[in-house]
């Protein structure tokens, strides 16, 4: 049985606000599996958002073992991802886990891998999954030359953008805001 896997997932730092979005393709060797998956989750009373790239099923555990770290550190996003990213690099059961994580909370965005990266991106935009650099560049692009749109206006066009280009990415978005 073929894995599913492929998304694209963008996160935006700008003016002031945070947007994270995904589409909702997941595909199965070289076929749709399903175009609604929910990619983007709400954490620590909607404090945090998170989106998952990978084996839906490990980005759930990764999720619960992230959100479990941020109630251990006070909901310090930054130390709960260090955390995470030390138990996904040592422990046996989580090191079989494929999947990757963006996470973002007021003035921070943050991706987290199971090598144990922790990174933080110095241009304020992060993404994850098959289509991440077309949505990247978009981004990028955006923040340069149209500075007056809203974080959540530049994650929907990069996302457009990525899905118009990678046929591992549909135009089926959810977006969340801080």
């Amino acid at each position: 049985m073929e894995k599913i896997h492929a998304t694209t997932v963008l996160a935006v730092s700008h003016n002031g606000e945070i947007a994270v979005g995904a589409d909702g393709q997941a595909t199965m060797g070289n076929f749709v599996a399903k175009s609604n998956v929910k990619k983007i989750r709400k954490l620590a009373e909607g404090k945090v958002l998170t989106g998952f790239a990978g084996s839906t099923a490990d980005a759930f555990t990764l999720i619960e073992r992230f959100e479990e770290k941020l109630g251990k550190y006070g909901g310090n996003m930054k130390r709960a991802a260090i955390e995470l990213a030390k138990d996904w690099r040592t422990d046996r059961y989580l090191q079989k886990l494929e999947a990757m994580l963006i996470t973002a909370s007021k003035g921070e965005l943050l991706v987290i891998s199971g090598t144990g990266d922790v990174l933080e991106p110095d241009n304020h935009v992060a993404s994850i999954g098959s289509g991440s650099m077309y949505a990247q560049s978009a981004a990028l692009a955006l923040i340069k030359h149209a500075p007056t749109l809203s974080a959540e206006e530049i994650v929907k066009e990069s996302l457009t953008i990525a899905a118009d280009i990678c046929i591992y990415t549909n135009h089926n978005f959810i977006i969340e805001k801080l």
